[in-house]
């Protein structure tokens, strides 16, 4: 059993190895019969945030992320924001020495801070296309960063 978990229902962290021999390392990302449900990644992409950079928060509407954290050293945050659900929030500190695969399902706000001294990566394998086929529909995307009276705020 993961040592990390979430108390959000369908928010799950799953760990990943990395095989490692003469040639470098390798880290299966996700396997179509290891994912949770009817999550079926539809596109992906590669981020790379500075230190001390934050993206987010934010949430979406429809969209579940599979975030992969196998680069740097990433604060994840959470925050159950679904009617219905108890309010609360997670932190949890994800990279390269706790490689893990991150799915967040929609109304749950998340960001992520670089917080290692050094660029870093991160994979996300979203369940639909970035602003829909042929790039034509609206982006599903609640960005609350800037608001003032927001709840969701990252510390420092």
């Amino acid at each position: 059993m993961n040592a990390m978990e979430s108390r959000m229902p369908g928010v799950h962290l799953v760990p990943l190895k990395r095989f490692a021999d003469a040639r470098g390392w390798l880290t299966e990302l996700f396997r179509h019969d290891e994912l949770p449900g009817d999550f079926r990644p539809a596109m992906s992409y590669l981020s790379v945030t500075h230190p001390g950079i934050a993206r987010g928060p934010h949430e979406h509407v429809g969209q579940t992320d599979g975030f992969a954290f196998i680069d740097g050293a990433y604060d994840l945050y959470l925050w159950e924001n679904r009617p219905g659900h108890e309010e609360c929030a997670e932190v949890f500190r994800l990279g390269s020495d706790a490689p893990t695969l991150v799915i967040v399902p929609p109304g749950v706000v998340h960001a992520y801070r670089n917080v290692g001294d050094r660029d870093a990566f991160v994979l996300n394998f979203p369940d639909q296309l970035y602003a829909g086929w042929g790039k034509k529909e609206p982006v599903d995307e609640i960005r609350h960063e800037d608001a003032e009276d927001s709840r969701f705020r990252l510390p420092g």
